[in-house]
């Protein structure tokens, strides 16, 4: 009886979408409906890791629908843990967001459409995992973006007008690659349920097969950022408010390297186009972080960092091994995590400070020691500090790419540790110019007593002090992230599980009757 509750993360996000639309004059309520709904998407999310780990794939057809008609929802190992980090950290974004004080909330999300359209975007989310038809997938890409336009432009300020058009150009570019995919999917093989396509897909000829490969990568490489197809990011996420960035940063990319994932695991496991991934790994991996160490504005070199670590991903699916995706998978769980609290961090110092530009800030260790603590852990932990998980993760895809051996494999892997260590770099230079040495305010004294101007004259900036709920919701991401760490054991375990499962058939006994597979 367990798969009839499948659909209900789906259910649960669209019904309180609907409540709290309902409730356009009462923020409080919005909230409260907000809060249950993603806390009952944590529990069954939580819940599905546990049954699927200990007994298997689960599938429903919806609408009593036979198969393979109808629309399938099928969870497994993968889609179970990734519909659980994703529903942590975007409850803990919503209190974030819940914490705002009133100036902020005007400035920020000054309609009363946020939470219904949050609670619509985790809808999207929770239905792309869920999907076991290629048409479902699409339709949880759409609702991400119709969901995070509408956040993406809040305000309606020029510069968040300005970004959200190039998203939604980006994205509606995606979205008619992807259509005319399943037109070329369905008219190949005469059906889109990922199941089906498994067993058709074989029958086809290999240029046929790589041409629909080729066309569902490319769709799903735009919605993760791969290169060269990641220029849109940096210019669409920074001007967001932060909790809207913090989970864009944490969702949105991933559930495109889930797609991947499913794609070359489930679809097409035949290595066809590995190499080039491979390549693909490299040069994202290596330009993203060059342009991360050049910025100056946090929240875009935290973009540009956002486009590096992608790489990392890629380069465990382009590897092809169990071990690869099982690192692949818990890297992907880790950067969830780590991406979405370092973007809320960026929010704080921002609030704190006045800016997210270095060029105003410093001192901050001095003025705010708490978010300089915020700061310093997660940041530590995308750079690779052992022994937290990105040093586990990353030492995990080395490893696999070791092992792997080819020549590629091992630029790659000299790539990735020249990629970590600039991360470090992009790190400590966060830290040497907004923590360290003096404030602006300090820096103006001294320099107007150096031109005898009056020293006293000059005012401290007017910073805003940290509301205690957004500390606290970013405190309590920080502190899932090392639980990463401190159970980075069973979740290595679980995460090697979970590519195994991909490779065993089970996928497909779960959803096919015998007679079709």
């Amino acid at each position: 009886m367990l798969h009839n509750l499948i659909p209900l993360p789906v259910l649960l996000a669209i019904g309180g979408a609907a409540v709290a639309l309902a409730l356009p004059r009462r923020p409080g309520l919005q909230r409260l409906v907000s809060i249950i709904s993603l806390s009952g998407i944590v529990a069954l999310a939580a819940s599905f890791m546990w049954f699927t780990h200990r007994d298997g794939p689960m599938a429903i057809w919806l609408a009593g629908w036979d198969p393979p008609l109808g629309i399938s929802l099928v969870v497994d190992r993968l889609s179970a843990l990734m519909l659980f980090v994703a529903s942590v950290i975007a409850l803990g974004v919503l209190l974030f967001a819940t914490g705002q004080d009133k100036d902020e909330v005007k400035r920020e999300t000054p309609v009363s459409i946020f939470h219904p359209t949050f609670l619509l975007l985790m809808a999207g989310v929770s239905n792309a995992f869920l999907a076991g038809d290629l048409f479902n997938l699409f339709v949880g890409f759409e609702m991400l973006l119709f969901a995070s336009y509408v956040l993406l432009t809040l305000g309606g300020t020029s510069d968040r007008i300005r970004a959200g058009t190039t998203y939604v150009v980006v994205s509606l570019l995606s979205s008619s690659l992807f259509l005319i995919s399943l037109a070329a999917v369905y008219a190949a093989t005469g059906t889109v349920n990922m199941a089906h396509l498994a067993v058709r897909l074989r029958d086809l000829t290999e240029p046929v097969q790589l041409l629909l490969e080729v066309l569902l990568i490319v769709t799903f490489a735009i919605k993760a950022a791969v290169f060269p197809l990641s220029s849109w990011l940096p210019d669409s996420y920074p001007t967001a408010p932060a909790p809207v960035t913090a989970v864009f940063a944490g969702l949105l990319t991933k559930v495109g390297v889930y797609a991947i994932i499913r794609t070359e695991t489930l679809l097409f496991p035949a290595h066809t186009i590995y190499n080039v991934l491979l390549v693909a790994s490299l040069l994202t991996m290596v330009l993203g972080i060059l342009g991360a160490v050049a910025q100056v504005e946090i929240k875009r070199m935290l973009s540009f960092t956002l486009i590096s670590h992608i790489g990392y991903m890629i380069f465990g699916i382009a590897l092809g091994t169990d071990a690869g995706l099982a690192a692949t998978i818990f890297y992907t769980a880790h950067h969830i995590t780590i991406q979405a609290t370092l973007f809320l961090v960026t929010g704080l110092i921002e609030r704190r400070g006045g800016t997210s530009s270095l060029d105003g800030l410093g001192g901050l260790l001095k003025v705010a020691p708490l978010l300089a603590a915020l700061f310093f852990i997660p940041a530590m932990n995308l750079g690779g500090i052992p022994p937290l998980s990105g040093f586990i993760g990353k030492l995990g895809l080395l490893q696999a790419g070791a092992e792997v051996g080819t020549p590629l494999a091992w630029t790659v892997v000299a790539g990735g540790v020249l990629t970590s260590l600039l991360t470090l770099m992009a790190m400590a230079k966060v830290w040497n110019r907004a923590f360290w040495g003096v404030t602006p305010a300090e820096q103006r004294r001294a320099d107007a007593a150096a031109h005898d101007l009056g020293a006293e004259d000059v005012v401290d900036e007017d910073t805003r002090p940290m509301p205690p709920l957004q500390v606290g919701a970013t405190v309590g991401l920080i502190a899932f992230g090392l639980a990463l760490s401190v159970f980075a054991g069973p979740l290595y375990e679980y995460a090697h599980a979970a590519a195994a499962m991909l490779r065993d058939g089970s996928y497909v006994q779960a959803v096919l009757p015998e007679g079709l597979r």
